[in-house]
């Protein structure tokens, strides 16, 4: 692809504002990170261990459609390497080096942490909506926050994906936003018109490599119908 137009940025910035809304962090039992392929993600949560927003760490995550072909250890390993050089020790830190997707990364944390009454999540800015529904359903019964490390769209997006992935995995994002609470991985939630129009703008544009599979579409609500949700 060649670079993307203003128009194309501007239904991206859509995805991007909708789906990075919400981010905050309270005083809590732990903090869980969800792994991914962007470092700046550990890098904000060991500042907020630093604050002392948390006892400690559990980084959770194997590999993602990013990252199996980008490292050849677990985000979570990866993750805890860079969490040892910013001087967070062994005793602060757990490891979760199986989950695939937030649904595990959520639901493994729990298995680990069964204690935890309040958690702070940790993720990329993209991803805080998807981690917000997916708590209710995967790790209920905990006061939670959901938190991200500030960056720009576009101009501060991680090199290891660039502006044309990120399209990518947001389109992507707001398709599991529609389908998933019907196959019982999170809880619903109501996505504007104006950000689904951009999505199927952006469909159409091309930028549907991260969509799953059948027909987007099929997955669009009905009109006048409600997404409602947490």
């Amino acid at each position: 692809m060649s670079c993307p137009t203003t128009t194309t940025l501007q239904h991206a910035s859509q995805l991007w504002d909708f789906l990075s809304a919400g981010r905050s962090h309270q005083a809590c039992d732990v903090l869980v990170v969800c792994g991914s392929y962007d470092l700046r993600v550990v890098d904000h949560a060991v500042a907020l261990l630093q604050r002392g927003i948390a006892p400690r760490i559990l980084i959770s995550g194997n590999t993602g459609n990013w990252t199996r072909d980008l490292w050849s250890k677990p985000e979570a390993e990866v993750f805890a390497e860079r969490a040892h050089a910013l001087g967070v020790p062994a005793s602060q830190l757990l490891l979760e080096p199986q989950a695939r997707n937030f649904a595990e990364n959520l639901a493994f944390s729990r298995a680990l942490c069964p204690d935890a009454r309040s958690v702070t999540f940790v993720t990329k800015p993209n991803s805080i909506r998807r981690v917000m529904q997916t708590q209710p359903v995967q790790w209920p019964g905990i006061s939670c926050s959901v938190d991200a490390p500030e960056f720009a769209f576009p101009w501060e997006v991680s090199n290891m994906v660039g502006v044309f992935g990120l399209i990518e995995e947001m389109v992507g994002d707001i398709h599991r936003l529609l389908r998933y609470p019907r196959l019982g991985f999170q809880q619903a939630l109501q996505i504007p018109p104006a950000v689904l129009e951009a999505w199927q703008q952006l469909i159409a544009l091309g930028y549907n490599r991260h969509l799953l599979r059948g027909s987007a579409l099929d997955d669009l609500p009905e009109p006048g119908a409600s997404r409602h949700g947490g």
